[in-house]
């Protein structure tokens, strides 16, 4: 009788295991921002313009290469090209470099005339009407404004009615003295530090640094007021300015930025604010717009 039991016991265990479902399979973990970009499909990255990419190349090299921003100041851009094309910036230099703020160059004798076309007081390009830029808002609150996000591929920020391009990292803007001066575009400065939003609306932002910004930020700090260097001898020399409209295509640098509104710049969107890859503990559940400046790389 026991045994009987037994064996009738074992029966009902065997069919109960064969009726339950199979465990779950583990999760696989949440593909990390740099895994969305390294997959991210051609037709999910734009071509920056030839006409918009500044090449800046360094006595003793390097190469630090700028997308320029003409849909949001328009003037100071025109002029910065007019600038480059007529070699007015080969042979300045690099003559500020203050720690975590910027590194800023043109002519440091500030006697260097400035070439025919110049608008010698553009308009104050430190906003645009946010209708037609572009700009799409993301849920993430802001110290500085309102509503932040991208205009067309740009970290911007809106009130509502007007947009403007943001002091992130690598961002650049044209030196100007006090107000009513704007800024002719002969005086660039680029962010190496901790974003510097204070600045907004206050300057006009002109572009960013899209590669070769170690070019700048490694730069020894100036030891005078605002990091300004205190002897000629410090000042790095810039060779050569150049568009890359302008070069022969052997000696361009060509490169894309993570078009917005694709699925990939979605994806990293999502996964830059909400980190749940395995290294992660706690997902912040947003993100700092410095912190999602579209991604770039060289053009295959």
């Amino acid at each position: 009788m026991k045994q009987s039991t037994s064996l009738a016991a074992i029966a009902l265990a065997v069919a109960g295991l064969a009726a339950a479902p199979a465990p779950a399979a583990a999760a696989s973990p949440a593909p990390t921002p740099s895994q969305i970009v390294a997959s991210a499909p051609a037709a999910d990255w734009t071509d920056v313009p030839a006409e918009n990419l500044l090449l800046l190349d360094l006595a003793g090299g390097g190469r630090v290469a700028i997308e320029l921003a003409p849909d949001f100041a328009p003037v100071h851009v025109a002029n910065i090209r007019k600038l480059v094309q007529a070699g007015w910036f080969d042979g300045t230099s690099i003559n500020r470099v203050q720690d975590n703020y910027v590194a800023q160059w043109g002519d440091a004798t500030e006697r260097k005339a400035l070439p025919a076309g110049i608008v010698a007081q553009p308009p104050a390009e430190y906003e645009r009407p946010a209708e037609g830029s572009g700009f799409a808002a993301l849920p993430y609150r802001d110290a500085y404004a309102a509503k932040v996000g991208h205009a067309d591929g740009w970290p911007a920020a809106s009130e509502g009615r007007d947009a403007w391009l943001v002091h992130c990292y690598g961002m650049v803007g044209v030196g100007r003295d006090m107000s009513p001066d704007t800024g002719t575009g002969a005086e660039l400065y680029a962010v190496i530090g901790h974003a510097p939003r204070h600045l907004d609306r206050n300057i006009a932002v002109a572009g960013r640094v899209l590669d070769g910004i170690e070019h700048l930020s490694t730069l020894p700090r100036g030891t005078e007021a605002l990091g300004f260097y205190a002897r000629p001898d410090q000042r790095l020399p810039i060779a050569t300015v150049r568009l890359a409209v302008d070069l022969p295509p052997t000696d361009r640098s060509a490169y894309q930025v993570l078009r917005q509104g694709s699925p990939s710049f979605a994806a990293w969107v999502h996964a830059r604010a909400n980190r749940k890859d395995d290294f992660f503990i706690r997902p912040a559940g947003g993100a700092d717009i410095c912190n999602l400046q579209p991604p770039v790389r060289r053009k295959p």
